[in-house]
């Protein structure tokens, strides 16, 4: 499974590595090429995850603000609702073509 933003992996794992939550693939953070995400100040909390880390992904130069996002710390409900502890695994918007 690939993320690739304007022709560039920004993230790869395995299939078997990502998890499938909401119809986004969560990439371990080991996946993500290292450099391109920033930390965003953008809030928000999901009613049944947790609070939620949005990333603006640095691309050559540019910055694609809120194009990646976490949850460090999810909900252990939520842990047990998806299956699999998904702690800083990364998904991105649907700008970022996601597939293998």
């Amino acid at each position: 499974m690939r993320a690739v933003l304007a022709g560039t992996v920004i993230a790869e794992a395995d299939d078997a590595e990502t998890i499938m939550i909401e119809g986004n693939h969560y990439f371990p953070p080991s996946a993500v090429r290292e450099g391109v995400l920033v930390d965003s100040p953008t809030p928000y909390t999901c009613p049944w995850k947790g609070v939620c880390q949005y990333y603006s992904v640095v691309l050559d130069g540019a910055s694609h603000a809120d194009y990646a996002w976490a949850y460090p710390d999810p909900k252990p409900s939520a842990i047990d609702r998806v299956g699999r502890d998904f702690s800083g695994y990364v998904a991105f918007d649907p700008r970022v073509r996601v597939g293998a």
